[in-house]
């Protein structure tokens, strides 16, 4: 693939810092907990700077700060600690998803003929089982969702498909009923659906995990009532799907901001400037500011 050994290791040291960055432990200080640090002796954090070839306190300070734009004037706000976990998580997946993206293009080119037309395919499917645990998030909805896409995949080609060749050929055999789950898919990705109106909410400058919710009851429950959609008894921040597979109950609490995934400016800038090769070029891609493969870049102006 004409991937060099030296470039190799770098590849290795950088899926090798992702994990570390997980392990950075970011803390809360002030009366309200409204401020974050990360303690200089953070052996976690030494070892993503020394792998990635970065500035240690640069990084520790811009994974628990943003720079706002108010008024013409760039101030420096301090965020609090499940701002700074975000931020800290966004940039881990910021991270791979450019490696993921640099190690596809090298496959690619690899693999190019002259003439333009491939002549190999290497075609990965990595399936994740169904979850669902006492409380589930914004990251089991999405797992959640991707099953329900591959379950509508198997029926139309093992099943619905199938049955029309059959029909084509006027073969005898027995019809196999199947359940159709488009109603459940059309839920979360159609139009006014769960997908929409979260980025909708994400949108708003006043946007809410509680605002988007009740958004939720009242399209879903209220107007329209979907057959995949519930409301808890006991609780006005929470929703139901009836998957395929089983009946998920998910906490709003956090979707809005796992949505975004923001990852902000300076810290890709401290990448960008990064003394290793392979580190550098994966971020001076981004030469604008503009929506990536897990998040969005912020330069700091408010929303």
């Amino acid at each position: 693939l004409g991937v060099q050994p030296d470039q190799q290791m770098e590849l290795f040291r950088i899926l090798s810092s992702i994990l570390h960055l997980g392990n950075v432990n970011i803390q809360a200080s002030g009366r309200s907990s409204d401020r974050s640090y990360i303690d200089a002796e953070d052996r976690s954090l030494a070892v993503f700077s020394k792998l990635l070839g970065v500035e240690r306190s640069q990084m520790a300070h811009w994974l628990c700060h943003r720079r706002l734009a108010v008024r013409g004037e760039m101030l420096v706000k301090p965020m609090t600690g499940q701002q700074a976990l975000e931020a800290r998580d966004a940039l881990a997946k910021q991270i791979y998803g450019q490696l993921f993206t640099w190690t596809v293009q090298r496959l690619n080119s690899a693999l190019r003929t002259q003439r333009s037309k491939a002549k190999s395919f290497i075609g990965v499917l990595d399936i994740y089982g169904f979850e669902t645990f006492d409380r589930n998030s914004f990251e089991q909805f999405c797992i959640n969702y991707a099953n329900e896409k591959l379950q509508q995949q198997f029926n139309r080609h093992v099943f619905h498909l199938e049955q029309e060749e059959y029909v084509r050929e006027e073969l005898a055999w027995r019809r196999i009923e199947f359940s159709d789950n488009q109603q459940c898919i059309n839920l979360i990705e159609g139009q006014l659906g769960l997908f929409d109106l979260l980025d909708e909410e994400c949108r708003m400058p006043k946007g809410s995990d509680e605002s988007w919710v009740l958004k939720l009851y009242d399209q879903h429950l209220a107007s329209k009532p979907h057959p995949h959609f519930r409301k808890p008894r006991m609780s006005n921040s929470s929703f139901i799907i009836l998957h395929f597979a089983d009946t998920v109950q998910y906490e709003s609490s956090g979707f809005l901001d796992k949505n975004r995934d923001t990852v902000f400016e300076e810290l890709i800038n401290i990448l960008r400037a990064s003394q290793s090769e392979l580190v550098a070029e994966l971020f001076q891609q981004q030469t604008q500011l503009s929506s990536v493969a897990n998040g969005s870049l912020l330069s700091g102006k408010r929303a």
